[in-house]
Parts: C-alpha cells; sequence; structure tokens
C-alpha cells in the first residue's frame, strides 16, 4: 500500500515537473558593422558579430572571450556550402544563444566566472580566425578573412571595457579551441602590461597523426585549408620560421612556444578526432567504424586497440607543450568533445572528473593561482564519472529573434533528486522539458 501511493506520489510529482521551466540565459547579438570597411568579414560579406553578457560586482574588470566552435573548410565547394550557414554568414546567426557552462551567469554552476564579462565570437571564416587573403573571386563572392575578423572584434571590445581588464581568459572549443592557442600570444599583446593573461583550449589539441588506412588525411586536410585562407602569414612566426605553414596549424608545434599560461583540456580519446582523424570516412568506406564511432561501448577490441593506441600518440604530441610551470592540463579518459560549454561536462553533480576534481573546479583553481593543475587520466574504461556517448548535443543553442539583449529562456532538463518518505534516497531523475 505504501509503495503504491508512493508510485502515484512520485507520477504526481514527475508531471508537475514536466510543467516547469528553469531559467537560463540568453545573450543577443551584437554586429560589428564597422568592421566591413576594414574587409573584416564572414566568407559572405556579413559582418562580424559577438555575444556579451556584461560582467558585474567582483568580476566588473574581468573579460572571458570564447572563440565558438564548428570545423572549417578546406576548399572552394565546403565554403560555398559553408556560407549558407550560420557558420559562414552573420546573416543565418541566431540572434540570442544560450550561455552555459563557462559562460553561465550563475554561481552555483560557473564558480569562478560567472560575474566575469563573457564575450562569444562567432565563427564565421572557417579557418579558425586565422584567413587572410585580400582578392574576393567574383565568381564565388567567398571572403578568407578569419584573421582581421578576430582584430576587429577586439578593437571593438576595447573602448566598451576590455582595455580596463584587470584579468582576460581567451578561450574556445573545437576550431575555437584551437583558434585560443594560435591567438594566445597576440592577445596578450592587445591587453595592458598590469593585466592577468591567460589561455583556456577546450577540445582544440588536434594532432598530426594517419588514419587507419595509413593516409596522412588530416595532414593533407590542414594543408588545403592553410594555402586557401592564406593563413601562413597569421600563424604564430615561432613555429612558421622553423616548419611549413600547414605543421603550425597543429597544436602539438605550436604550444610549446606559447609564452603566455596555456590550460589544456582535452578528452584523450577526443570524439571528434576518433570519428574525423583517426577514422574519416574516406578511411572506412564500409562503415566498419559506425557503431563505434556512435557510441564507444560499441566497439570491437581491434577498434579499442586502434584508439588506446590513438591515445599514446595523443600523449606524446601533448608532452612538448605541457613542460611550462605556468600552464595546466586536464586530460580525461572521456568519449567526448567539448567540456566547457555544456552544463553537464562543465559543473554539475555528475560532471567528470580527474583527480576527485571537476572541470570548473580545475581551471578556475589554475587561473587564480590557487593550486596547478596537471593531470592525464588512466586508460578508458578507468573513469566511472566519464560520460561516454560522445554524442553531440543537439544543436539548440540559438534563438530566434527577439527584443532585448539577454534574457530568461529554457533549458532542456531540470535534475530531481527523489527521496522516499522515510527519508532514504531513491536516486535522481532527469527530464527533459
Amino acid at each position: 500500500m505504501v509503495d503504491s501511493r508512493f508510485g502515484q506520489w512520485l507520477k504526481l510529482v514527475v508531471s508537475l515537473l514536466l510543467l516547469l521551466k528553469t531559467q537560463g540565459l540568453y545573450v543577443g547579438i551584437t554586429y560589428v558593422k564597422s568592421a566591413v570597411a576594414k574587409g573584416a568579414v564572414c566568407l559572405d560579406g556579413s559582418p562580424p558579430a559577438y555575444h556579451w553578457d556584461k560582467g558585474f560586482g567582483t568580476g566588473i574588470n574581468s573579460w572571458l572571450i570564447h572563440f565558438e566552435g564548428g570545423g572549417w573548410c578546406n576548399n572552394v565547394t565546403n565554403c560555398l556550402s559553408r556560407k549558407k550557414t550560420h557558420l559562414g554568414s552573420s546573416k543565418l546567426m541566431g540572434q540570442q544563444i544560450a550561455f552555459s557552462g563557462i559562460m553561465n551567469n550563475k554561481r552555483p554552476f560557473n564558480p569562478d566566472f560567472y560575474n566575469w564579462n563573457r564575450v562569444k565570437i562567432r565563427y564565421c571564416d572557417g579557418s579558425s580566425f586565422t584567413g587572410d587573403v585580400q582578392a574576393v573571386n567574383p565568381a564565388t563572392n567567398l571572403h578568407f578573412r578569419g584573421a582581421r575578423i578576430w582584430l576587429a572584434v577586439i578593437e571593438d571590445l576595447l573602448p566598451k571595457g576590455l582595455k580596463n581588464a584587470e584579468n582576460a581568459l581567451l578561450s574556445g572549443c573545437s576550431a575555437g579551441g584551437l583558434a585560443s592557442i594560435l591567438h594566445c600570444d597576440s592577445f596578450r599583446s592587445l591587453l595592458p602590461m598590469g593585466t592577468t593573461v591567460k589561455c583556456l583550449s577546450d577540445a582544440g589539441y588536434f594532432i598530426n597523426v594517419r588514419d587507419v588506412s595509413g593516409a596522412p588525411h588530416v595532414q593533407t586536410y590542414f594543408n588545403e585549408i592553410v594555402s586557401l585562407h592564406g593563413s601562413a602569414k597569421n600563424l604564430p612566426l615561432s613555429c612558421t620560421s622553423t616548419l611549413k605553414p600547414s605543421f603550425c596549424f597543429f597544436p602539438q608545434y605550436v604550444a610549446p612556444q606559447v609564452r603566455t599560461p596555456l590550460f589544456i583540456l582535452n578528452a584523450a580519446y577526443d570524439s571528434w578526432q576518433i570519428r574525423n582523424i583517426l577514422a574519416p570516412g574516406n578511411a572506412d568506406p564500409l562503415g566498419v567504424w559506425k557503431s563505434c564511432k556512435l557510441d564507444i561501448n560499441n566497439c570491437s577490441p581491434l577498434q579499442l586497440k586502434a584508439m588506446q593506441d590513438f591515445r599514446l600518440r595523443f600523449l606524446i604530441a601533448l608532452n612538448k607543450a605541457t613542460n611550462s610551470s605556468s600552464g595546466g592540463l586536464y586530460i580525461d579518459s572521456c568519449y567526448a568533445h567539448c567540456q566547457t560549454e555544456t552544463q553537464e561536462k562543465w559543473f554539475m553533480a555528475d560532471s567528470p572528473m580527474l583527480g576527485k576534481m571537476k572541470i570548473a573546479k580545475a581551471v578556475g583553481d589554475w587561473f587564480y593561482d590557487r593550486s596547478p593543475f596537471h593531470k592525464i587520466d588512466c586508460p578508458y574504461p578507468c573513469n566511472p564519472s566519464c560520460q561516454n556517448s560522445g554524442l553531440a548535443p543537439p544543436d539548440n543553442s540559438e534563438k530566434k529573434p527577439l527584443n532585448g539583449s539577454a534574457e530568461s529562456a529554457e533549458n532542456e532538463q531540470i535534475i530531481v533528486w527523489i527521496t522516499h518518505a522515510n527519508g532514504s534516497d531513491v536516486g535522481m531523475i532527469r527530464i527533459s522539458l
């Protein structure tokens, strides 16, 4: 009878919770229209853009500049397709986007950066903000101007308070994480001498490794990007002075020379790299890797061995970049890609941990010099805190145009702990709204 009543009560609670809406922050877009005259434009010639949620309280003079990710385009055909999306045109960007994870404005979910000025630079050039080709082919009307976008956005933010920054963190996810490495030292040079400047790369440490067929797929791909976008002159001179420019698109050849403190956050089994560098489609024509790439739990023993070998190569490529005592390192054994932008991975009750430390706490401690963090996880499947689906989150962070620069909006889920009448925990329920 008690169990029956409890079951009915539980159903009632769940039904009520389905009606609730959790509050999350949506931040309006800012177009840098003045950048057009400087040729700092998206692939289609539209102005660059960013989203800025102003700092408050003790964070009013602290700035988090975050690069949006979204891959690259390596040839005219790909770039023409890309310019028809928000990754190639600001005309197609959502007017508001959700700020979560490291961008969250609530202390319980983002303890160290919640009240900073948080800026997300939109990605619409396809070169990790490195391209600069003056000529525009009238037949395609493609503009390769990523490096100009980067400078134009910073120039727009400086008079808005960035010039008074006491603390500044340059971060990014995926292609944006690569940008945060490539532009780390230049970011430092653009800010006042007294500013504490550091950089964070999330899932941006792409390595130069052959695919499962033995082909140098990613090396060829990066060479095409650098060539098409004219990126060579905007890559770190410390690298291009000794190596072919396309090699300087790989963090393993750049990071060792970065002088600004750099924190590298990456999954050793980065799901994007497994899918697109280790086992890209052209190296797996029969689709043998398809199920494995969707979920690491579906991988065969041979595929797992290939992934363990990838992890070893990743750690070797990482080795020279982690010698600096000022840097940070968080290499977990999750099958994931980008862990700062999603609340679930950044800072929640069940977020991944390494050395009993969640990502948000490790990054915050490192930035504020409370304690260093320099850890590499044991091999898969040793870390039970990993959420190893490897499935990309739904692309629902953009919102259709609304008036105003920021407002509250619905999140996707609520998490509730259910307690029995006798005081014992029954468990956790995750409810989609």
